[in-house]
């Protein structure tokens, strides 16, 4: 690809917000293409095919991910871990990270069938699983975590995390499933996302039994205030939350 970088955040912008607005299914290059200022032709010159457009497109989601993990690489374990945690959690409210969670699963259900897209799911897993492993072994070799095995501790945060999310944008907000998703009802249970319900039973039932002695967490909530980005929002940084697939 050999746009200048301002011209491959635009296009990469058209992508999200296309996928957002349309879905993976019915998404075209012409969708795309009208949501940046970039014609179809132009888009086609640069890639062949949509699929080569987006495979791209999931790449750099995923590098987006690695490089904010990097940046935040000098922080303590036990404030990067809680963040690690955080990363997964989205709100009734922010619908457009819904919608753009919608379109990913419908891109991951594609794995099994289409190889390109697979390497990237399987680079994004695995991606998540060692950011995790790799907090946890700077924990235990600082002190503050107990010494457990970091894979397997690592790979049981990232399924539970991860089957939070899509469970959310599948069958609502709430514990009972209401709210979110296309359903226009939000209840007193849906105001309390289930992503959020799940990171906070994460930290008190795997986080906090690692810890060691005397060592204590940081508040989630004070971390999603000062998180830059989630999981959902838009890589090219340009969508209406400007702080930013699994």
């Amino acid at each position: 690809m050999s746009e200048q970088p301002g011209a491959a955040d635009e296009i990469m912008d058209g992508v999200y917000r296309a996928l957002c607005k349309h879905g993976y299914a019915g998404l075209t290059m012409q969708d795309i293409a009208d949501e940046c200022s970039k014609s179809k032709s132009l888009l086609h010159y640069h890639y062949d095919t949509k699929e080569d457009l987006l495979v791209a497109f999931l790449a750099r989601v995923i590098s987006d991910f690695e490089r904010r993990m990097d940046r935040g690489a000098d922080a303590a374990p036990v404030e990067r871990l809680v963040a690690f945690v955080g990363w997964f959690v989205f709100e009734p409210a922010e619908t457009e990270r819904e919608s753009f969670h919608i379109g990913l699963l419908e891109m991951r259900s594609q794995g099994p069938f289409n190889d390109r897209i697979r390497e990237q799911l399987l680079r994004s897993d695995r991606l998540l699983r060692e950011t995790a492993a790799e907090i946890l072994s700077d924990g235990i070799d600082a002190g503050v975590f107990r010494d457990v095995d970091v894979d397997e501790t690592a790979a049981l945060l990232v399924a539970t995390l991860d089957g939070a999310r899509t469970r959310q944008i599948t069958l609502g907000t709430g514990l009972g499933g209401e709210g979110g998703s296309g359903t226009g009802q939000v209840d007193a249970e849906a105001d309390i996302a289930y992503t959020r319900t799940v990171a906070e039973a994460t930290l008190r039932r795997i986080v906090e039994p690692v810890l060691a002695e005397g060592v204590t967490l940081p508040s989630l909530d004070e971390t999603l205030e000062k998180l830059t980005a989630r999981t959902g929002e838009n890589p090219a940084g340009s969508g209406p939350v400007n702080e930013t697939p699994e």
